[in-house]
């Protein structure tokens, strides 16, 4: 069944609009009301929410549809994506649901959905509440209802976190919260921790979440760790499932900078995980930098279509402990079962502080190979299997590359764009490749 409203990520779209206009919404918390219901009598499921200005509505139509199919909704009002599944797979909820859009712009957001096991529903699970939705929206239910906020569940959840992380006494870090969900979380738990805390944009107004700040931009947090000479800085999106950090060079540090540290770490300790030799799952997005460094300490790397569901999956399949994106979404799979920006910011600490070498230094053989993405408007997405001369210029990219390139071609998921990344030894390959097998695109399919 081809799905219309689920995504990789949930449900997503601008607030007010379909699909998430309120009488979709209350048929969206009636559908897993009655999911919830199936699975045990009297079933609690939490709800939890970003600082967009429609968070609270979009929330208490979602409270209005559970109570409706006889579900019991319990709020932690403000809190991150990866709290509400902490919270869902370790107190006694049978589902949890988060309301936001991640590093969109506030006139989006989204919605969610945890099992018990603190995972994302499976695609048939989705499916049959996607059915569920379209059925009940027919019925023209809708309301709200308010719910108070229990702030102990996110008292919980920093505790959580709190608990394995090392003592930070000394270490001065710079927190750009881009106006979102770890707003207040963040700062907290590193003070907590003993760490000397900058805080840049964790004033959300229900406007300006993401606005030129957090993980998708992070120039201002660089000029602010040069400016006081931090030990770090670190960047979180929305709703804090990504972390994006800076070293005190200045260089920014993405996922899979994280990766090949932890990968380090965790190697060392001899806890990283895999199916007969040490494993690190990532996406296809990745870096051959990353590979080509994970390898030349023994540990292979296997690549996922791009989305932390997917990562998930193989990370379970081969049994990896350690697994992300270049975008800052990493799963340490021994504690957490998604991407979690906190969670993430500790282990790097953690990292820095055993190891006594800076981000810099930690980082320093990690090299970035030459990366270009080209989107190409399509008229329609033919298989691209088909297209004898997009493969014929693929194959000539990767002739010309040898073991030092790589060329990935893929659709949009969302938008009628054919995306061309290649990555190369040479600024001048990349340049030259990307720019050939996207003309041949636009000449097959280009709008």
């Amino acid at each position: 069944m081809k799905r219309t409203l689920f995504g990789t990520d949930g449900i997503r779209g601008v607030a007010g609009e379909f699909p998430l206009d309120r009488r979709t919404v209350f048929a969206f918390g009636h559908a897993l009301g009655t999911w919830a219901v199936a699975h045990r009598p009297e079933p609690s499921v939490l709800i939890g929410m970003d600082t967009r200005e429609s968070s609270p509505w979009l929330a208490r139509c979602v409270a209005a549809g559970l109570m409706h199919a006889g579900a019991r909704p319990r709020f932690a009002g403000v809190i991150t994506t990866p709290g509400v599944a902490f919270l869902t797979r370790s107190r006694d909820f049978v589902a949890g649901v988060v309301i936001s859009a991640s590093h969109n712009p506030f006139a989006d957001n989204g919605l969610k959905v945890f099992d018990h096991s603190g995972l994302k529903l499976p695609d048939p699970d989705e499916e049959r509440l996607e059915a569920d939705i379209f059925r009940l929206r027919e019925q023209g239910g809708c309301g709200e209802r308010e719910l108070p906020v229990e702030s102990g569940l996110t008292e919980a959840y920093i505790d959580f976190l709190a608990s394995s992380a090392p003592a930070l006494d000394g270490l001065s870090v710079v927190v750009d919260c881009g106006n979102g969900a770890a707003s207040q979380l963040a700062p907290a738990l590193l003070r907590r921790l003993g760490a000397r805390v900058i805080a840049l944009h964790c004033s959300p107004d229900g406007r300006n979440i993401n606005l030129a700040c957090g993980a998708l931009h992070p120039e201002t947090l660089r000029r602010q760790v040069l400016e006081i000479r931090a030990d770090l800085g670190v960047a979180f999106d929305g709703d804090a499932d990504r972390a994006i950090f800076v070293a005190p060079s200045g260089r920014v540090v993405n996922g899979d900078g994280v990766m090949l540290l932890c990968a380090r770490s965790l190697l060392a300790a001899g806890k990283l995980a895999g199916d007969g030799a040490p494993v690190v799952v990532a996406t296809v997005m990745s870096n051959l930098g990353l590979e080509r460094a994970l390898a030349a300490d023994g540990i292979r790397m296997v690549r996922t279509p791009v989305g932390d569901k997917y990562v998930l999956e193989e990370m379970l399949r081969c049994g990896a402990v350690l697994g992300g994106e270049q975008s800052g979404h990493i799963i340490f799979r021994d504690v957490a079962t998604t991407g979690d920006g906190l969670l993430t910011a500790l282990r790097v600490l953690a990292a820095i502080c055993e190891s006594g070498l800076d981000l810099d230094a930690l980082t320093a053989d990690l090299k970035i190979y030459p990366q270009r993405i080209i989107n190409v408007r399509v008229r329609r997405k033919v298989p691209l299997e088909q297209l004898g001369a997009v493969q014929k210029a693929i194959r000539q990219a990767e002739q010309s590359f040898g073991d030092s390139g790589r060329v990935l071609v893929r659709y949009s998921g969302t938008e009628p764009l054919a995306r061309v990344m290649v990555e190369a030894a040479s600024e001048e390959l990349v340049e030259r490749e990307s720019a050939r097998i996207a003309a041949v695109i636009h000449s097959e399919l280009g709008a």
